[in-house]
């Protein structure tokens, strides 16, 4: 069995190499694996699934297309693209995972998320979070027309990177307390996140119990995808081909 990783590419028309990048690893690895899981931010913003961006289209085809040949796919969401929903997942192939989901991969368990609800310092972000994934403001935000609601969007974005430039980098990453009670409550798996941008393999002792805990990397020019097989994790790249 072989299983694929990803999260944190941030698609967006302003950046071109790391699409280039993300069809590539479409049409290349992923090509060859059981399954791919998402953990979140595969776009750098969701407005709606009513959204028929060019781009939007482009990656839902590929997605439908690696389905096609016989690749599972799952999606969890992240803190950029949280309102994606059944209607895009049903029209690429995707099942929606919960945050986090506890799977079973080539004998061991394996927990997924995508990384952002552990990061409990940021307070701010967590008090933002919570109201963002209230469903009825979600129900209020998706009833605006589209240009209304990528407005809006824009003008979080802004204020969220004058917010993490008056940050602390500290308070932007996992609290261990945090990692250490999530390892807990499911039973001392290995943990794969996304998120802080910050990829790395760590070990944690866990009430005498040594599990791994892999941070996914985000996206430039280049493909980051971490590979499950043969019971072993690994840290894999695959530059964009030229324009």
């Amino acid at each position: 069995m072989k299983v694929l990783f990803i999260s944190d590419l941030h698609l967006c028309e302003q950046r071109p190499e790391t699409i280039r990048a993300f069809f590539a690893f479409l049409s290349g690895p992923a090509r060859d694996a059981d399954a791919l899981y998402i953990l979140g931010d595969l776009f750098e913003y969701w407005a709606g699934d009513d959204d028929a961006s060019p781009l939007i289209s482009a990656v839902a085809d590929a997605l439908t297309a690696l389905a096609s040949h016989g690749v599972w796919l799952g999606f969890m969401h992240g803190n950029r693209d949280f309102l994606i929903g059944e209607r895009f997942a049903r029209r690429c192939g995707m099942t929606l995972l919960a945050d986090p989901s506890l799977v079973k991969l080539d004998g061991q368990y394996v927990l997924l998320s995508h990384g952002d609800t552990l990061c409990t310092d940021d307070q701010a972000y967590q008090q933002y979070r919570d109201t963002v994934r209230n469903p009825q403001w979600i129900d209020q935000f998706l009833a605006q027309d589209l240009t209304t609601r990528k407005q809006f969007i824009d003008e979080i974005r802004n204020r969220s990177e004058q917010a993490k430039r008056d940050k602390m980098a500290e308070i932007m990453d996992v609290n261990p307390l945090a990692v250490d009670d999530l390892l807990r409550r499911h039973a001392y798996p290995t943990l794969i996140h996304g998120h802080t941008h910050r990829p790395a393999r760590h070990l944690h002792q866990v009430d005498g119990r040594l599990c791994e805990r892999w941070v996914l990397a985000d996206w430039d020019d280049q493909a980051h995808y971490l590979v499950l097989q043969n019971g072993a994790i690994s840290a894999h790249k695959l530059r964009a081909p030229p324009a």
